[in-house]
C-alpha cells in the first residue's frame, strides 16, 4: 500500500486534516466555540465551508457518472442547486445570523425555533432535533460508505478495514477541534475540490483535441447526449430545478450563516461561494461529458468505467496524471466526503448536547461538562453510522435520496417564513414542519406525476404555516421587539 504514490498522498492528506483539528483545539475554549466557532468566521472561510459541507461524494462520483451515461440533460440539477444556493444566501443568511444572536444567542436550529416561537414546552425543538438526528445519522452512514468505497477501490483494501480508516480520520478532527476544525478543513477541502474539477476536464480536452472535437466525439456516440432536453419532460426539469429548494432547510448549511463574524462579510462570502459552486458544478459535468469522448477515443482503457460509470473521475485522474498528482486530485473525492460527513457529525452532536442534554437534562451544566458530552456524542453518532454502513448494500442508502427533500420541506418553509413574517406562530411552525415531512414521505412512496417530493412538501408546508398562524393569537411583544432589533441591525450593518 505505501509503495503507491497515491496511497502516500492520501495518508499525507489525512494527517494534515488531523493536524488542523489539533490547531483548532487551541482556539476552542468554550462550548459555544466548539459547536459554532464563537461566531467569528470570516468571509472566505464561511463561503468555502458552506460549499464544502454541501457537496459530498456525489459531486465527484455520482454527477460525473450520470453525465457520462446520459449527457448534459443531467445538468439541470446543477442549475437548480446554484439558483437555490444564491437565493438562500440572499434571503436567509443575514437575517438568521442576527436573529439567532439577539434571541438569547441560539446555537442550533432547534434552539432558534425554541427562542423564535417562545416554546417553553420544548415540543417544537425536540421534534426538530429528532428529525435532524434521524436524517443526519443516515447521511453520515452514506458518507462513510462513500469514503470506504474510495479506499477500497484505490488501495485494494477489504471494505470493513476501508470503512474504519476513512471514518477514523474524520472523527478525530471533529472530536478534537469541533466547529473551527470542521470549518478550517472545509476551506482546504473546498479549494482542493475546485482545483481538481478545473484541472481534470482541461487535461481531458487537451487529450481529445479541444472543445469542438470532444463535443463532436460525444455527439457521434449518441446525439441525444448534447441535448439538454433529451429524455426530459417539463415535470422532470421542474423536479431537477426544485432541488434548489432544499437549501433553505439544511441545518449543516444554515449553521454556517449563524457562525459568521458579522453580516458585513456575507455579501463577499456569497460571491465567493457561488463562484466556487459554479466552477465545481461546471467542472464535474465537464468531467463526465468529455470523459465520454476520452474513453470513446481510448476504448482499451474504458473497462473500469464501463463496469462502474461513477469511476469516471478516478480513472481520468489515474490515466492522465503522474501518480503523485493523481493522488492529490483523487484526494478531492475524499475531501468532498469528509467535509460533508464532518459537519453532519457536529450538527448531530450539538443537537444532542444543546437541545437535549443542556435544555432538558442538565440546564446548569458548565462549559467543560458540555464540551465533554458533545465530544462523546460525536463518537456515539459516528459509531451508530459505522454500524449502519457495515453493509454497503443496506437499504439505509435508499433513504438518502429523499433526505434532502425531507430537510428542505420540513425546515425550509419554517426558516424562511419565520425570518420574514413576524405573525407566524408556534402552532404554524409545528404544522409546517410536520406537514412538510409527512408530505415528502407519502409523495416519495407513491411517486405521483413523477414530481420531486420536495415541491408539494414545500408548498403544503407553507400553506399549513399560513393557515394555522392566522387561526392562533398573534405572537407576544418580545417577538415584535426582536424583529425590530433585527431590522435595525440589518440597516446599520449592511
Amino acid at each position: 500500500m505505501f509503495s503507491n504514490p497515491s496511497a502516500i498522498t492520501f495518508v499525507g492528506y489525512l494527517v494534515l486534516m488531523v493536524l488542523v483539528g489539533f490547531y483548532a483545539w487551541h482556539h476552542t475554549s468554550s462550548f459555544g466555540d466548539y459547536i459554532l466557532g464563537g461566531r467569528k468566521l470570516g468571509g472566505l472561510v464561511t463561503a468555502l465551508s458552506v460549499g464544502a459541507s454541501d457537496m459530498s461524494g456525489w459531486l465527484l462520483m455520482g454527477l460525473p457518472g450520470a453525465v457520462y451515461l446520459s449527457g448534459i440533460c443531467e445538468s439541470w440539477i446543477a442549475i437548480g442547486l446554484t439558483i437555490g444556493a444564491w437565493v438562500n444566501w440572499r434571503v436567509t443568511a443575514a437575517r438568521l445570523r442576527i436573529y439567532t444572536e439577539i434571541s438569547h444567542n441560539a446555537l442550533t436550529i432547534p434552539d432558534y425555533f425554541r427562542q423564535r416561537f417562545e416554546d417553553k414546552t420544548n415540543v417544537l425543538a425536540v421534534i426538530a432535533a429528532t428529525i435532524i438526528l434521524i436524517f443526519f445519522t443516515i447521511y453520515c452512514a452514506s458518507g462513510m460508505v462513500a469514503g470506504a468505497r474510495l479506499f477500497e477501490n484505490a488501495f485494494h483494501l477489504d471494505y470493513s478495514r476501508a470503512l474504519w480508516i476513512g471514518a477514523a480520520a474524520t472523527i478525530t478532527y471533529v472530536f478534537i477541534g469541533g466547529f473551527l476544525a470542521v470549518s478550517w478543513t472545509d476551506t482546504i477541502q473546498a479549494t482542493l475540490m475546485c482545483v481538481a474539477l478545473v484541472v481534470t476536464p482541461i487535461a481531458v480536452l487537451i487529450d481529445s483535441g479541444g472543445f469542438e472535437a470532444a463535443t463532436a466525439t460525444v455527439a457521434s456516440i449518441n446525439p441525444n447526449m448534447v441535448n439538454m432536453m433529451s429524455g426530459q419532460t417539463v415535470i422532470g426539469v421542474i423536479s431537477l430545478l426544485a432541488w434548489g429548494l432544499g437549501y433553505f432547510g439544511q441545518p449543516h448549511i444554515l449553521v454556517r450563516f449563524m457562525a459568521t463574524r458579522s453580516i458585513r462579510v456575507i455579501p463577499n462570502a456569497r460571491r465567493i461561494s457561488i463562484t466556487w459552486m459554479i466552477f465545481c458544478l461546471v467542472g464535474t459535468c465537464a468531467c463526465g461529458f468529455f470523459g465520454a469522448a476520452f474513453f470513446a477515443n481510448h476504448p482499451e482503457l474504458a473497462g473500469p468505467v464501463t463496469e462502474n460509470h461513477e469511476r469516471v473521475f478516478i480513472e481520468l485522474c489515474n490515466i492522465l496524471f503522474n501518480p503523485w498528482i493523481a493522488g492529490v486530485l483523487m484526494s478531492a473525492i475524499l475531501a468532498a466526503v469528509m467535509s460533508t460527513l464532518s459537519c453532519q457529525l457536529l450538527v448531530c452532536s450539538s443537537t444532542l448536547t444543546e437541545d437535549f442534554y443542556r435544555r432538558i437534562l442538565r440546564p446548569k451544566a458548565g462549559n467543560r461538562e458540555l464540551m465533554i458530552f458533545s465530544r462523546g456524542m460525536v463518537l456515539m453518532v459516528a459509531l451508530v453510522a459505522i454500524f449502519l454502513a457495515m453493509d454497503p448494500n443496506n437499504l439505509v442508502l435508499s433513504l438518502v435520496s429523499y433526505a434532502w427533500a425531507g430537510f428542505g420541506a420540513a425546515f425550509g418553509p419554517v426558516i424562511l417564513i419565520s425570518l420574514w413574517w413576524k405573525r407566524m406562530t408556534r402552532g404554524g411552525a409545528l404544522a409546517g414542519m410536520v406537514t412538510g415531512a409527512v408530505t415528502v414521505l407519502v409523495w416519495h412512496h407513491f411517486a405521483w406525476f413523477g414530481l420531486y417530493e420536495i415541491i408539494p412538501g414545500f408548498l403544503f408546508a407553507c400553506i399549513a404555516i399560513w393557515a394555522v398562524s392566522l387561526l392562533e393569537p398573534a405572537p407576544s411583544a418580545s417577538v415584535e421587539k426582536n424583529f425590530g432589533l433585527m431590522e435595525k441591525r440589518l440597516k446599520a450593518e449592511s
